[in-house]
């Protein structure tokens, strides 16, 4: 079984509770509905849909199923009452039909006799797991699950909304893996039972399929995943907490949110982008002497109290080439020439502000494809531009 210290950052992830923060303050309605309504379904009604649908496993027909859910339950520190339902769908894999104060999984196809003991530890850790986390908080997060699975049920829904269930949802899976490691005492079984469900294989070597997801790994992109992230990114980010490898945080930001992108924005993005444009234009300004009339209109076209309070440059290192897309990189760019045009004679003064800036993140040639195409700049003037920003920098 893992350390104390091991089972004690089974917590949910920041990204759980910043998405409960941001729904209690900016989504108030949709969260007072979802605190105000009961589970879809009454304990009752789930009980008859799994007597009619499934088969119903007993403990004296199944005892090494029921003694590794129970063993993996004390692991967990899970307290409820259990009934194990196998169907008869013909794919591998478990679910949890979740109902405060009681636990029902359901087993597909062969899972049950492809795992051996350890694997089937980590199969009741991993789903027991979506129960605690369900469980948590007087049920927040239940209810933030369910904020967006109403949300996408509507075809209009907003593709921020539909951004945060599929990052909401990928962190849930990896929250449960962390579970599935607990009960397993070991993050090997749990990496197996991924192997295995993917495959249908009886018998996988999870040290190997960890060298294959290295090497997809090291060919960069995020995770595309909808519900649940790829499992090479699972079996990675399972060895890497189960080590309590440092840089853990930053691997998860970059597998399961890659660079920022105004174009995938979910709502927490949304909102630090506000703020980013905001300490971005404070960093801007900073580089011009005594702006116009006219640039400090245009500037409070985007914030009417800018400048009237003390503003927060943004470190550009935020923004640096890796950490953001070229649509982002873009969207900078159009800032700083809103802000140029907004004063014909600052013009130069300004643009070579923006030149500089661009230098730093990265933006360079999007710059003068700008200038060229949208101001109809000579190549020439262009290239004397990007040369004196380099020089004065």
């Amino acid at each position: 079984m893992g350390s104390v210290e091991e089972r004690r950052l089974h917590t949910p992830f920041d990204y759980h509770v910043n998405v409960i923060d941001h729904l209690k303050q900016e989504e108030r309605h949709a969260w007072e509905w979802s605190s105000s309504e009961t589970p879809t379904k009454e304990s009752s009604e789930i009980r008859d849909a799994m007597l009619r649908d499934t088969y119903r496993l007993e403990q004296s027909g199944h005892p090494e199923v029921f003694e590794a859910c129970k063993t993996a339950m004390a692991r967990l520190g899970i307290e409820a009452p259990v009934t194990l339902y196998q169907a008869n769908d013909g794919a591998m894999n478990a679910s949890l039909v979740y109902t405060p104060g009681e636990i029902h999984l359901v087993f597909f196809g062969p899972i049950l006799e492809k795992l051996n003991e350890n694997e089937l530890l980590a199969l009741m850790g991993h789903e027991l797991s979506h129960y605690l986390l369900w469980s948590l908080d007087e049920g927040e997060h239940y209810q933030a699950s369910r904020v967006f699975d109403h949300a996408m049920t509507y075809s209009d829904a907003k593709p921020s909304h539909r951004e945060t269930a599929r990052l909401l949802s990928l962190h849930t899976e990896l929250f449960a893996d962390r579970g599935a490691a607990i009960a397993a005492g070991a993050f090997e079984p749990a990496v197996a039972v991924l192997v295995k469900v993917m495959t249908g294989l009886t018998n996988v070597d999870p040290v190997a399929y960890l060298r294959q997801a290295e090497e997809v790994e090291g060919r960069g992109g995020k995770s595309q995943g909808i519900s649940h992230p790829e499992a090479y990114v699972r079996a990675r980010a399972l060895q890497l907490w189960w080590s309590n490898d440092p840089a853990l945080p930053e691997w998860l930001k970059k597998q399961l949110h890659g660079p920022l992108s105004i174009e995938a924005l979910d709502l927490l993005g949304q909102s630090k982008m506000t703020r980013m444009t905001r300490a971005f234009l404070a960093r801007f300004m900073a580089d011009i002497d005594e702006p116009s009339d006219e640039v400090n209109t245009q500037l409070r076209t985007y914030f009417p109290d800018f400048g009237r309070i003390e503003e927060t440059p943004l470190d550009l290192a935020e923004i640096a080439a890796e950490r953001i897309d070229d649509a982002t990189r873009d969207y900078f760019v159009a800032l700083m020439f809103d802000l140029a045009m907004a004063d014909r004679d600052a013009t130069d003064v300004t643009m070579l502000a923006a030149a500089k800036i661009a230098a730093e993140i990265g933006a360079t040639e999007r710059l003068t494809a700008a200038l060229r195409r949208d101001l109809k700049w000579t190549k020439a003037r262009s290239t004397k531009l990007v040369a004196q920003a380099a020089k004065a920098a």
